[in-house]
């Protein structure tokens, strides 16, 4: 989970141009508030972060001190910045201030509101959702494709019928939750706004992709929100040391542009696009969250663009050494849209259908229809 991913994609999205353009604004993030973060977490969670920040003292009761969330110096401040971050571009979008914000910083979907979790301190993604709310928007939709399953977003507003969480995710039978099945749905009054896909290991972008396609913008259609947080954790990439998927570059640039267009189709463009997730620090990172930064600067980088020199020679003086020469893979990431019928013998298509089947007649929807 190391800060060097997140600088490693500034500097290679500025190295593409990205960030320097007239309608672009790159701003910084103030430590957010206490009152800021209570408005998810516990005051003795946020008391037990600050005294393990100041003073070294574990909490493991609260996820404090473990081998997943170590202490480490100032936790308390830099986990409040990457709040205030989600938070403050959450407000800016949802004012009109601008039609996009991302923050590759947060996406944090671990942290439960009395404790830390799966290397997450606070939840920013929460945070930015109820400061929305807050701000007046009625309903807010989160979609989350990191390979984990979002489980502290879906805890969060398990009970708010305002709050669609959608996750897809590696099935939990093999991958840290153990969570997020299709049989999580949302608690009493709120039935079916939890939506969970538990993919088999090693889906590939075709299933991947497939499987947003036949989740996703039938939810989003119906349950029209006026705001769209999406969390990009990339960690669902056929490289990443710590999960079984198998998705590309090109697969994760194709998701971002799709869920772009639903936030323009649902959410009057209104977006708010999040990091998380992804453990292959230089070659996979940058590129994907360079090529999300794209999208939501309207200026999308084309996959057989070549890396900037200055960016590849930096990395090589860093680390040693350097694959990738270009913005993509290769891949094709071409998917056969649900509309195309439903494979039995299929278990990505079994997976689907199994979150279909206990979500869609919660939206009046038809789970079988294509």
């Amino acid at each position: 989970m190391t800060s060097e991913r997140i600088d490693l994609t500034i500097a290679l999205a500025a190295g593409l141009g990205l960030l320097e353009q007239p309608d672009v604004d790159v701003v910084g993030a103030d430590e957010a508030s206490d009152e800021l973060l209570r408005t998810v977490h516990e005051p003795v969670y946020i008391a037990a972060v600050r005294a393990a920040s100041a003073l070294g003292r574990a909490d493991p009761a609260r996820g404090l001190g473990t081998e997943d969330d170590p202490l480490f110096p100032q936790m308390h401040s830099a986990a409040a910045r990457v709040v205030s971050g989600s938070v403050e571009a959450a407000l800016a979008v949802w004012r009109g201030d601008v039609s996009h914000a991302v923050n590759v910083g947060g996406g944090l979907h671990h942290a439960m509101p009395g404790a830390a979790s799966g290397f997450c301190v606070y939840n920013d993604a929460a945070a930015a959702i109820r400061a929305a709310l807050a701000a007046g928007a009625g309903r807010v939709a989160y979609v989350d494709v990191d390979a984990h399953h979002g489980d502290g977003v879906q805890a969060v507003f398990w009970d708010d019928p305002r709050v669609l969480t959608v996750s897809l995710h590696e099935t939990g039978h093999h991958l840290f939750p153990g969570t997020g099945y299709p049989r999580e749905v949302g608690g009493d009054g709120a039935r079916g706004t939890a939506v969970n896909v538990a993919l088999p290991s090693g889906t590939p972008d075709a299933g991947w992709l497939r499987a947003i396609d036949a989740v996703v913008p039938p939810l989003l259609r119906e349950f029209a929100p006026d705001l769209l947080v999406t969390q990009h954790g990339c960690d669902s990439h056929r490289a990443d040391p710590l999960t079984s998927l198998r998705t590309s570059v090109e697969g994760q640039r194709r998701a971002a542009l799709l869920l772009h267009d639903l936030a323009h189709e649902v959410a009057d463009g209104r977006w708010l696009a999040l990091g998380g997730g992804g453990y292959a620090t230089v070659e996979v990172v940058p590129r994907v969250w360079a090529h999300l930064i794209g999208v939501a600067t309207h200026r999308p980088v084309d996959p057989s663009a070549p890396l900037p020199q200055m960016w590849m020679d930096a990395v090589r003086q860093r680390y040693g050494g350097l694959v990738a020469t270009t913005m993509g893979e290769g891949a094709d990431a071409a998917f056969r849209p649900w509309s195309g019928g439903y494979d039995p013998a299929d278990d990505v298509d079994r997976a689907i259908r199994a979150t279909r089947q206990a979500v869609f007649p919660h939206h009046g929807l038809d789970p079988d229809d294509y």
